[in-house]
């Protein structure tokens, strides 16, 4: 037998900016990035715009060309952007990737150019994922403009779009060459988008930092009314946290079965296939939340005052923590319409053993690879009596 080993590493880089009005002529930020680049010829520049976004700022792609003429041509915007739908509507349906595939191909984007993606964060896992797979790998520069896209679902280095009735079944780990955050976007959230990104930054608050979920529980009034300095706050150290993570773990890729800042996804994603995506993913990742926090009291590794305090501000930011779906079929495992085979799911995207993260104390987790479905169903008809009695002491009152 004969045998050749081959192995080499190739470092990644990239750069998550936060600013304002990005777009204002003196702003310098989108300039320093795309003068990273070591060539001089001026970069083609695809945009790729969330269709809600462009609605509440109808002159973007004109202010986008003043200010590549204003920096001395420094990019070329190609044609007009490409418009595709926000949330689960993009990935959900192939046509948008061709589209983007199809304006690549038409305008000469290569692979010293640029796929601008401008939206939320199904836009913008949309737009990395055809721009990964044409000429195998075109940079991306990612402007997310919801909270969820600010403070998770743009950081990482993964893009996607759903299929066979799966979340991200189709997907590639692309890092972008750099990430925007810019917070003038966030001013024209409707409700339900502002709050729905909170529920990231509580995720990762009872994951790994105690005093940043202390924050979360002392502004939740301040972040559910809609305060920028407190949701700044919270974006950036969530961001941080994020990054940290992805630059620590030594798996940045998922190469194992280990993805711990999934915790409450496995549900979540569920959730959202079986409420016809009516819940958007921030809500169903708050209820995925609280629901492997009661399953972890349940199964005694938390206390019950740590369980009522996080459900209580996880409601105190503004979500609700049980849908009807919850209980769907939970005597059936093995069927694909029931909740519990969320887990079967999740699994099978991670490959290998099961693997979810539960909590062990406030900022603590801890990984576990087996499951009692019945626990989870107590944990279930536990969160139902706790939003119910917090409902009738909020009518009350």
């Amino acid at each position: 037998m004969q045998e050749i080993n081959q192995k080499f590493s190739v470092p990644f880089q990239y750069k998550t900016l936060f600013t304002e009005n990005m777009f204002d002529v003196e702003n310098d930020c989108l300039k320093t990035v795309l003068e990273q680049q070591s060539h001089n010829h001026s970069k083609k520049i695809l945009c790729v715009f969330d269709k809600e976004m462009s609605l509440h700022h109808p002159g973007l792609f004109n202010r986008i060309c003043k200010y590549a003429e204003y920096h001395n041509n420094l990019f070329e915007p190609v044609r007009s952007p490409i418009i595709i739908p926000g949330g689960e509507t993009a990935k959900n349906d192939r046509t948008y990737v061709d589209k983007i595939l199809q304006a690549i191909d038409d305008g000469g984007i290569d692979r010293h150019s640029y796929v601008m993606a401008i939206g939320g964060g199904a836009v913008i896992d949309t737009a990395g994922y055809a721009a990964a797979i044409a000429h195998r790998g075109i940079r991306t520069i990612r402007i997310p403009t919801t909270v969820l896209a600010q403070n998770d679902a743009s950081l990482g280095v993964k893009n996607g779009v759903n299929a066979f009735g799966k979340k991200n079944f189709l997907g590639t780990f692309v890092p972008p060459f750099a990430v925007i955050n810019d917070s003038s976007f966030l001013k024209t959230l409707d409700q339900r988008d502002w709050i729905s990104g909170i529920s990231e930054a509580i995720k990762v608050a009872l994951l790994k930092d105690s005093s940043f979920f202390e924050f979360i529980t002392s502004h939740a009034g301040d972040l559910q009314n809609r305060d920028m300095p407190a949701m700044k706050r919270l974006i950036y150290r969530c961001a941080e946290l994020h990054l940290e993570h992805i630059a620590t773990s030594g798996d940045p890729f998922e190469m194992g079965s280990s993805r711990p800042l999934d915790f409450g996804h496995w549900s979540a994603h569920k959730l959202e296939q079986l409420t016809n995506f009516e819940l958007k993913h921030g809500e169903a990742v708050a209820i995925g939340i609280a629901l492997d926090v009661v399953y972890s009291s349940l199964q005694g590794l938390i206390d019950d005052e740590s369980c009522s305090q996080i459900l209580n501000v996880i409601e105190n930011c503004g979500f609700k923590l049980f849908v009807p779906e919850l209980k769907s079929k939970l005597d059936q495992p093995n069927n694909t319409d029931s909740l519990i085979h969320g887990l079967t799911e999740f699994r099978e995207h991670l490959g290998g053993q099961l693997t979810i993260m539960l909590l062990e104390g406030i900022g603590k987790g801890i990984e576990v690879h087996e499951v009692d479905f019945d626990v989870y169903r107590e944990a279930i008809d536990k969160l139902a009596v706790f939003e119910s009695a917090n409902n009738e002491l909020l009518n009350a009152t």
